[in-house]
């Protein structure tokens, strides 16, 4: 039977408003650590991730200590949410789990983001065989 941890990312630098490259805030690079701790005595044969930096830099002490290469899966990304930066995250985020389709010009809904990721999930069973 295969087993699959998802983990999201620890807390990002919220500073950063650049998606692709927002790095990990003080707390996600000590939130981390707990998650090496909890995923050290589960086998793991494949460390995958989005190829958002906090999403890899939050799993890379773990697949380093293990010797596991971080595969990057380009369809396990986030939302896109638009093409700007909202202030008001709340209000959207809370607009979205009311409505799975909703979204703002040029972003997906939530519907969008679960048919591509579970999409993808396909696939690495397809490749992997398991």
């Amino acid at each position: 039977m295969t087993t699959i941890y998802f983990v999201r990312h620890a807390e990002p630098n919220y500073d950063n408003h650049d998606d692709l490259s927002r790095e990990l805030s003080n707390k996600g690079l000590q939130d981390r650590k707990l998650v090496k701790k909890f995923l050290l005595d589960k086998r793991i044969d494949a460390a995958l991730s989005s190829p958002y930096k906090r999403a890899v830099d939050t799993i890379a002490d773990f697949a380093e200590s293990v010797n596991l290469e971080i595969e990057i899966i380009d369809d396990f990304r986030e939302r896109k949410i638009g093409n700007e930066w909202i202030d008001d995250f709340n209000t959207f985020s809370r607009k979205q789990w009311e409505n799975f389709d909703y979204k703002l010009t040029d972003g997906e809904s939530l519907n969008e983001v679960q048919s591509r990721n579970i999409r993808a999930l396909g696939e690495m069973f397809t490749v992997r065989g398991k």
